[in-house]
């Protein structure tokens, strides 16, 4: 059983929260469906929806990240804030900063998982050893 600040320490560095393994992500948007080196499976339940904690995360994420930007530049800016370069740039963070975050959405919502919902023998697949990566 890993302890509880190792598992979001390993999710920061974007690899298994299990193991430590990896690495998990095939690409910055798609995630490998199980570990590569423990081989627990990534989508811990079948019937689907298990993802939308990792979108309510990205959401928090973003709304705070956006909050504390926006309150950063207020009170630095003060008395005379700069409402439309504010507009444009809250703009632009709503959109680049989940998609920025993503990954890191994914693997910390493993965490969370793994925190509430300890590992089950069923949850884990044969480990697959990862092909060469392919450069681009």
């Amino acid at each position: 059983m890993s302890s509880l600040p190792s598992l979001f320490l390993r999710a920061l560095r974007l690899r298994c929260p299990s193991c430590g393994g990896g690495p998990v992500f095939v690409t910055w948007v798609r995630m490998c469906p199980s570990c590569p080196s423990c081989g627990i499976n990534f989508d811990r339940e079948p019937q689907g929806g298990y993802w939308v904690g990792s979108n309510t995360i990205n959401l928090f994420a973003t709304e705070a990240v956006f909050a504390g930007s926006f309150v950063a530049v207020l009170a630095l800016t003060w008395p005379t804030p700069p409402w439309d370069a504010m507009l444009w740039g809250g703009m632009a963070l709503m959109l680049l900063f989940p998609v920025a975050f993503y990954p890191w959405s994914k693997t910390l919502f493993i965490a969370v998982d793994l925190t509430f919902r300890p590992r089950e023998p069923e949850d884990y697949v044969q480990p697959v050893e990862p092909g060469p990566r392919v450069r681009r």
